[in-house]
């Protein structure tokens, strides 16, 4: 497994070295109440991203990927408390008027959600659909708009694309709906793109397809984008920056191609002793990480991962801190492993 994209040392880290920062996150907490008890989806994660960088954001379910991005967006529940900063282009988002965050959605940040089935309206069609979208980020009329519509289904690369304009989501399959969602996302010529689980519902190869997208996508437009997903094989493949997730928090982050080099925090190699393997014999048990996911609203004492750890010890009981433990690799562990 290597990184894809980039060669160690190469080009701006997570932190933004080499170029201006598009976004900083610092201290992200975003906390619900559920009968009465205090869940803890975010617990102080922080990194920032660079104009036309391409960052992973890896963990498990609930460990906090969908909500921390949602937060950014102001997509969250009333009863979603949040905190610490997310500053976009020098603009703070966390606690930004619905108004305005409204106006920036689409225009500066924009998401394309895991299933595109639940996300497009099964009663319109889809040039409706994707030219309401064009129309509330640009003063057009009908025909003008359609043009654009249908501009944006080309350039996501939907075959027929005059015709699938007329065409009910249910008349196309999974990778062509996916399609016409990044084209909604980006009929606002966003800034960044937020890609939340977007091949987790496809097969194996529509999944690569849909990947060589954002990626031909991102560099013709420039955009910087946020990829959030459980595969790190996708991660090692097309990202410059991983972020991995457990808990709420940040437990490792680094360039793909440091992080995969060389993987410090136990539970990132645990990730990746699950992903399966061609090379296993036929009939092998998928691999898992042993263990459960901790619940945010009872987050263990000291370092998360401890009670699914094979390396803790007593040390582990004081949570260690998200260090700077070699340049330009975080993480959080008493007992990094070590080696490639």
């Amino acid at each position: 497994m290597t990184a894809g994209r980039v060669a160690a040392g190469a080009g701006p880290t997570v932190d933004g070295h080499g170029s201006a920062p598009l976004l900083e996150v610092t201290d992200l907490r975003v906390r619900f109440t559920r009968a009465g008890r205090a869940v803890h989806a975010v617990n102080g994660l922080s990194y920032s991203l660079a104009p036309g960088r391409m960052l992973a954001i890896i963990g498990e379910s609930g460990s906090g990927k969908s909500v921390s991005s949602r937060a950014l967006m102001g997509l969250l529940p009333p009863t979603a408390r949040v905190s610490g900063s997310a500053r976009f282009d020098g603009t703070e988002l966390v606690g930004l008027p619905e108004r305005e965050m409204r106006r920036r959605r689409g225009a500066d940040i924009a998401m394309v959600f895991q299933d595109p089935a639940r996300s497009l309206n099964p009663t319109m069609r889809v040039g409706v659909q994707i030219t309401e979208a064009v129309r509330a980020h640009a003063q057009l009329d009908r025909n003008a708009a359609k043009v654009r519509a249908i501009e944006l289904l080309q350039l996501v690369r939907l075959p027929a694309p005059e015709r699938r304009f007329h065409e009910y989501p249910h008349q196309l399959s999974g990778g062509m709906r996916q399609r016409v969602m990044i084209a909604i996302a980006l009929a606002g010529r966003p800034r960044l793109l937020i890609a939340d689980e977007a091949t987790t519902a496809l097969d194996v190869t529509t999944q690569a397809q849909i990947m060589e997208l954002l990626v031909e996508l991102q560099e013709r437009l420039g955009m910087a984008v946020i990829l959030i997903s459980h595969d790190l094989a996708l991660a090692a493949s097309y990202a410059d920056d991983v972020v991995v997730m457990y808990g709420g928090r940040a437990v490792e982050r680094a360039s793909a191609a440091t992080l995969f080099a060389s993987v410090r925090m136990p539970y990132t190699r645990a990730l990746l002793g699950a992903i399966p393997l061609l090379e296993r014999p036929a009939h092998t048990e998928l691999p898992v990480v042993a263990g459960q996911p901790p619940d945010p609203a009872a987050l263990p004492a000291g370092c998360p991962f401890r009670p699914r750890c094979g390396s803790a010890t007593d040390e582990c009981a004081t949570a260690p801190d998200f260090t700077e433990h070699e340049p330009g690799h975080w993480w959080a562990c008493w007992h990094p492993e070590v080696g490639a």
